[in-house]
């Protein structure tokens, strides 16, 4: 206990010297006519401890120091500090001086005198301002029943001290022996107390500082009081539940012990609040259930589910950009915008640990390798990886799970994935979503709508649990061939990626550093027994697929693998070099043809562009003009928007018949007939209008198509060139299809920035904005007779 001393008055002892010792106390604030120990251990705190008890009046100052830091004390002396005599003083084996001290009066610090070889500073000596009024003795009393009150509250102040209150002389000293005992001031709060000079102002400020330290101590209590009835509610329930076990063992029906093994797992899974009740009443309602019951199996089952859950488990997630972006770089070659969205996503996470996981949807033709990236994207963070295919999915209940009423329910596959990857944050991939279905069974688009939307899924319901599940930690990953059949809501919850097909560079690359070392080592070859060189790889990709991905390469290289197999299992020391003549005996004779498939400018056959799910492809559009009554024949399984472009482009031919030198009466007197090969594939869309006005035009005026030029573009009756989509993957087939010219609508030029800058240097590209472009660059100027190939016919 620190306990209050006389002090001496001004009049009978001598004149305060203006120079004394200085010891820095750190956060300690020591009040004038309070008794403290001091213990000085530094060689400079030590030599003015000596210097002062060597003193007459056996003088030192004690100043607090100014925060360097959170929690830290080491600035910088503080201008206020107390002036105290040396009451008793003990030097310790290790040289350390151990003393009791006694504040006397109030200092401020005017020089430091001295730093070495102990510090000396010039004081000012400081006296308090009181007056004896109605205020001051009230104010001193609320301190003093605070003071009470505190020491009631807390339990940590002796009573000794309580006692020692009524000791105090003066209300400035009484104020000073509170400030110095009430454990919970910090020490801005005991330096505030110390700087206040005037009396009256002093009482006010402890006042305020107790009233708040009550309140938190009354509060604390209230809290404390909740929590002991918390827990006198447990140990009764403790009581019951063990005198119930009791009963039940004396009447034979105790419970197994795979009940207390379910209950230790559900303790273990640190379920939320809410599942905790729900599975505490099914597991009480399992303990006075017969084994023998249907409904035992089922309780056993749900509680099963809630103990296997990874309600509290999570994977921590490796936040390293550079191993992110090189794990995304040995997985995939190419698809940098993918990858720097996922560095973007790492890199939110690394800033924000709360940021909450996006939804990602990649978008793109098959074999481009969308699954693929979301097993890097979970090796990239360190999370677990879970897939999820939606393809043919029909049913509500595979998303949200079946209602427990139902014989043989089960949770929806949502939750059941969470639970096979064991933890509450894993990579969660849910591929073909758009070949999801409905049916009288429900639409599971909406049971995903949830699923897949941030700001609800922290609180997805499965109907089987019947309590919430947190998806909000859990990276969803959506694959997709087309936008088009996903709902609208459903779509506008996801971040749209679009991984558009590979060029040949890419494809070649791809081969070499992924495909050919897979399937080398799945087909059992030995190291350096096969070796396929760059043009050979090359062929495969130009005449034996015709694909945006690389399934099908991977697949024509599976099979020079396995024929090189069977050399080998034959004679296991044989080496193979595959050279591009070579190919025929392994996969046969190529399929496809690099360079475009017509060998000579035709009159009516014009090169069209096309999209597809499965990424671009050329088609031909055949037009013939036949002797007739100027009807339009349409064949080619074509769509009414592509029937309309072709009455369109007809429109615009008719119109045109001056500048084209068409006859007036040629409409009358001709049929047309427009044609697209590969009649058993329905085609439909716009932008198709600009070939079909080519392959009419050349028709009606004989001039052959340059077979080197594809083009795409809708068509207007004002012989306009409108914009269309998939730029690149027309593009692209344009480009594996050997073609050198390729015209495009005007508006459509920005997105050539999407063409990868290899494929861009090998073409040349003219931008259309009205048809007239498009005739003079695909149209010979002269006009060419149909050369028969038909034998004559003997006489």
């Amino acid at each position: 206990m620190v306990e209050p001393e006389r002090v001496t008055s001004p009049e009978e002892a001598p004149a305060p010297p203006d120079v004394i010792p200085v010891i820095a106390a750190g956060p300690n604030v020591l009040f004038p006519a309070v008794m403290a120990p001091l213990l000085a251990t530094e060689p400079r705190e030590v030599a003015a401890m000596d210097a002062a008890a060597g003193s007459a009046q056996r003088l030192v100052g004690i100043f607090a120091q100014e925060p360097s830091g959170p929690g830290t004390y080491q600035g910088p002396l503080r201008r206020t500090g107390t002036a105290a005599t040396i009451v008793r003083m003990a030097r310790t084996p290790a040289g350390a001086v151990q003393a009791i001290v006694q504040g006397t009066a109030r200092v401020r610090l005017v020089a430091l005198e001295q730093e070495q070889p102990y510090p000396q500073a010039r004081v000012l000596w400081l006296e308090e301002r009181a007056e004896e009024t109605p205020e001051v003795e009230a104010l001193r009393r609320s301190v003093a029943d605070l003071f009470r009150r505190v020491a009631e509250l807390a339990g940590t102040i002796p009573a000794e001290t309580v006692a020692a209150l009524s000791q105090a002389v003066g209300p400035g000293n009484l104020a000073d022996f509170v400030a110095a005992n009430v454990p919970t001031l910090g020490p801005e709060e005991r330096q505030q107390v110390l700087e206040t000079l005037d009396v009256a102002e002093r009482l006010r400020l402890l006042v305020r500082l107790l009233t708040h330290e009550v309140q938190v101590l009354e509060v604390g209590q209230q809290i404390q009081s909740q929590v002991r009835g918390e827990l006198d509610r447990r140990q009764r329930e403790f009581i019951l539940r063990e005198q119930l076990r009791t009963i039940q063992r004396e009447l034979g029906e105790e419970g197994t012990p795979e009940l207390a093994e379910l209950e230790r797992r559900l303790d273990e899974a640190k379920l939320p609040p809410e599942a905790r009740r729900e599975a505490d009443r099914e597991l009480q309602r399992l303990r006075t259930m017969p084994q023998a019951s249907a409904e035992y199996q089922v309780a056993r089952t749900y509680l099963e589910w809630l103990a296997d859950l990874p309600w509290a488990v999570s994977t921590e997630d490796n936040l390293d950009i550079d191993h992110a972006e090189r794990v995304l770089n040995e997985d995939h070659y190419g698809l940098a915008r993918v990858k720097q969205r996922i560095l973007d996503f790492l890199a939110v996470r690394k800033l924000r640990q709360d940021a909450k996981g996006p939804i990602l949807c990649f978008v793109g033709p098959p074999g481009v390798g969308k699954t693929s990236l979301g097993q890097s994207i979970a090796r990239a963070l360190g999370r677990r990886f879970v897939r999820m295919s939606l393809g043919g999915v029909r049913d509500e209940a595979e998303i949200r799970g079946h209602r427990r009423t139902y014989v043989g329910a089960l949770p929806g596959r949502i939750i059941q994935g969470i639970r096979r990857a064991g933890s509450n944050n894993p990579v969660f991939m849910l591929d073909e979503v758009d070949k999801l279905g409905a049916d009288f069974r429900g639409d599971p688009s909406a049971a995903l709508l949830e699923v897949l939307d941030p700001a609800q899924n922290a609180g997805f319901v499965d109907h089987y649990l019947d309590v919430p599940f947190d998806l909000s930690r859990v990276f969803f990953i959506t694959t997709a061939n087309v936008l088009d059949t996903i709902p609208a809501p459903l779509r506008d919850r996801m971040e749209i990626i679009e991984i558009p097909g590979y060029t040949e560079l890419e494809k070649l690359e791809i081969g070499k550093r992924y495909l050919l070392p897979r399937q080398v080592r799945e087909n059992g070859l030995p190291e350096g027994a096969l070796a396929l060189t760059d043009g050979a790889l090359r062929e495969i990709i130009r005449s034996y697929t015709r694909e945006a991905g690389v399934r099908n390469l991977e697949r024509e290289i599976a099979a020079v693998c396995r024929g090189v197999a069977r050399h080998v299992a034959r004679d296991p020391t044989r080496r193979f070099t595959v050279r591009p003549e070579d190919l025929p005996e392994y996969l046969g004779p190529p399929r496809f043809r690099w360079e475009a498939a017509r060998e000579a400018d035709e009159v009516g056959v014009a090169t069209g562009l096309a999209w597809t799910p499965y990424g671009g492809d050329v088609l031909f559009v055949e037009a013939r003009a036949v002797p007739g009554k100027g009807r339009l024949t349409l064949t080619g399984q074509l769509g009414s928007v592509m029937q309309e472009s072709a009455q369109a482009a007809l429109t615009y031919a008719r119109s045109r018949a001056e500048p084209l030198r068409i006859p007036p009466d040629f409409f009358e007197r001709h049929d047309l007939h427009v044609h697209v090969p590969a009649g058993a594939i329905p085609k439909d869309g716009p932008s198709a209008g600009v070939t079909m006005a080519t392959a009419l035009v050349s028709a009606i005026t004989r001039r052959p198509v340059r077979r080197d030029v594809a083009m795409t573009g809708e068509i207007t009756l004002r012989g306009k060139v409108l914009p269309v989509g998939g730029i690149r993957d027309k593009v692209l087939a344009a480009h594996r299809m050997g073609v050198r010219t390729v015209v495009l609508p005007k508006d459509n030029e920005r997105d050539l920035e999407e063409v990868p800058p290899e494929v861009r240097s090998e073409l040349q590209f003219v931008l259309a904005e009205d048809v007239d472009t498009v005739l003079n660059t695909a149209l010979h100027q002269e006009v060419r007779e149909e050369q028969p190939h038909l034998a004559p016919t003997a006489v």
